[in-house]
């Protein structure tokens, strides 16, 4: 059973950023696709970002291109977000999930994903 633990989520102000962690364990982590989700309050789970499993593509949904960032350090099976510019409809609960495939091509729809983690609120706030 992998599991995948999340952190990094907190509170910050509008302009400022964070950057979030997931580890995974006790499963396959380096031959996965990664991706970063998130859902608001009323809302749907969106994809945010996704990665194949050796960095070589990323993904990005159009709200966040070019202000997050996602990577992953397989010798360590994490895999980080890095979220600069937050705005406040940033804020959400963000999950991490593992992948079905190695991520090729990188699908952005939670039915690709298997495992996931609990979720970590980020709230973006003055």
């Amino acid at each position: 059973q992998v599991q995948l633990v999340e952190s990094g989520g907190g509170l910050v102000q509008p302009g400022g950023s964070l950057r979030l962690s997931c580890a995974a364990s006790r499963g396959t982590f380096v031959t996965r696709a990664m991706g970063w989700f998130r859902q608001a309050p009323g809302k749907e789970r969106t994809f945010v970002a996704g990665i194949t499993w050796n960095g070589g593509t990323t993904a990005y949904a159009d709200s966040v291109k070019g202000r997050f960032a996602i990577s992953r350090d397989n010798a360590k099976n994490t895999v980080y977000l890095e979220m600069n510019s937050l705005k406040p409809e940033d804020t959400a609960v963000y999950y991490c999930a593992r992948g079905e495939t190695l991520g090729v091509p990188l699908v952005r729809f939670a039915y690709g994903y298997d495992y996931w983690g609990q979720g970590m609120q980020v709230t973006v706030s003055s």
